[in-house]
């Protein structure tokens, strides 16, 4: 990756003598540091593992979030899948809730909640969803605790990274990889299990009967998972991630993000445990290092915030550790406020200023925009229906001197229960229906019926008039629709 500004040589002002005086060998040295300083060498980061509260709650998610990604293919729901979104048949079974195409409507109000609530989270905390919740955190967190169980702690990985490679090595490495190989596979096997039936690509997966595009995306996708989680890690997150380049629009000096008491923790430097700081000169941080050991993403938090940190927490269980052992008060690193911090304020002040006018501005939006969205689904129809007129036979005169339009009725029964329809039509004078006016349709399906009106020739003059179908469930529920459409009269 480029870095234009961090990594560039220092300037110095010389004088123009002085730079008469440089030689053609220092010079092109210096290019030559200048041109390799643009492009930053990567160094493989080894986090080292931490217990506290806020690992604790990482595991929390992981397993929530895990459970419920590879657990929902299957579960059964009215002798279905109870979230399958099958494209093929264009219809998204959400345990309950079948959606259309003509649905859609339900899946931009749910990118629109999404969007406000990460705004509400970072205004709020930071970048919680990183930290706790994002698939790259989460996979990344399930890679490295299986690294770690088979190649031990940070210390033994750096020594084995360096280490020639020998039979142990290569059987270490093998099982690693191997593990990380099944694990992505299995990962994308299950992504393909929301889109085709999982129990039928279960049988098609082991008698290697599987589509080009089902065996495309498990591959595919468990390629990508192996490489951003096992492979690139960190990487992800400093040069892929849009969002830790625009975190800093939605943050305020109110917001809740991850710090290191600068006024409490400096000087720091070594001391023996229960030393008073101020007796030896120096403040509570003993210059150990663990808070960037701990970092997935290899930062010192005690720089400040900066645009890498993905507000894991790890630096702060590290750090309230070490304060406990060393007799000192916890929270020398904390979740705190630019205004806390400059101002000294406690929790209840912090709590007090949390509640701001962004905050109210952003809860009302996905309040409203959720309450909207359990109400639309809560009043979805049960029965759609779509009257196309046959443009093949515009009008037509029959016999007795009728005049007949033909149709074709496009019945959607959007719910899981068959219905038997009946259907009429009104608008004009001696109208009538011919052909059949009972539709039956199952469950969760659409069915297209052909379908004749014909009226009295005196009914109506010449041209365009508005006529209405009317269908309604047979079973007593109140399901009907009453669709509009236009009958020509020559």
């Amino acid at each position: 990756m480029l870095y234009l500004a961090i990594n560039l040589p220092q300037p110095t002002f010389n004088s123009p003598k002085n730079m008469n005086q440089q030689s053609p060998q220092t010079d092109s040295s210096t290019s030559a540091e200048q041109a390799s300083s643009l492009y930053k060498v990567h160094k493989k980061i080894h986090p080292r593992s931490v217990k506290g509260v806020f690992a604790t709650w990482r595991w929390v998610l992981v397993w929530l979030t895990q459970l419920l990604y590879y657990g929902l293919p299957w579960l059964p729901w009215n002798d279905r899948q109870a979230v399958l979104l099958n494209i093929v048949e264009r219809k998204f079974y959400i345990f309950g809730l079948v959606l259309w195409p003509q649905d859609v409507i339900f899946l931009a109000i749910i990118l629109i909640i999404s969007a406000y609530a990460l705004f509400l989270f970072t205004a709020v905390a930071g970048r919680l969803w990183c930290g706790y919740a994002c698939p790259q955190t989460v996979y990344t967190e399930i890679f490295l605790w299986i690294e770690e169980k088979i190649e031990g702690d940070r210390s033994a990985r750096i020594k084995l990274d360096k280490a020639p490679l020998d039979a142990r090595k290569f059987g270490l490495r093998a099982a690693k990889f191997g593990l990380w190989a099944l694990l992505a596979l299995w990962t994308g096997f299950t992504l393909v299990g929301y889109v085709t039936p999982i129990k039928d690509l279960w049988v098609s997966f082991w008698s290697w009967n599987l589509g080009p595009w089902e065996t495309f995306w498990i591959f595919f996708y468990g390629f990508m998972t192996y490489l951003f989680a096992g492979v690139m890690r960190e990487q992800v997150c400093l040069y892929m991630c849009p969002y830790a380049r625009f975190q800093s629009v939605m943050f305020d000096p109110d917001t809740l993000v991850i710090t290191y008491d600068t006024e409490r923790g400096e000087p720091r430097g070594q001391r023996k445990k229960g030393v008073d700081p101020k007796s030896v000169g120096k403040g509570d941080c003993v210059d150990c290092g663990l808070c960037v050991q701990v970092c997935p993403t290899g930062i010192d938090i005690r720089k400040g915030l900066q645009y890498e940190c993905i507000g894991c927490a790890a630096c702060i269980d590290v750090c309230d550790e070490i304060m406990e052992k060393m007799n000192y008060p916890k929270g020398l690193v904390r979740y705190t406020t630019e205004n806390a911090l400059a101002q000294n304020w406690d929790w209840k002040d912090i709590a007090g200023h949390i509640i701001r006018p962004r905050i109210i501005v952003y809860t009302v939006i996905l309040i409203g925009i959720s309450l909207g969205l359990v109400w639309g689904i809560a009043n979805k129809p049960d029965l759609r229906v779509n009257v196309i007129r046959d443009r093949a036979i515009l009008a037509r005169e029959v016999e007795g001197g009728l005049v007949e339009n033909v149709y074709r009725l496009q019945v959607m029964n959007v719910s899981e229960q068959p219905h038997r329809y009946s259907v009429s039509v009104t608008g004009l004078d001696g109208i009538k229906l011919e052909g059949e006016s009972s539709l039956e349709v199952a469950p969760a399906a659409s069915k297209s019926f052909p379908l004749s009106v014909r009226v009295p020739p005196e009914a109506a003059p010449k041209g365009s008039h508005m006529i209405y179908f009317d269908v309604k469930a047979e079973t007593g529920e109140k399901i009907s629709v009453h669709e509009k459409a236009s009958f020509l009269m020559p």
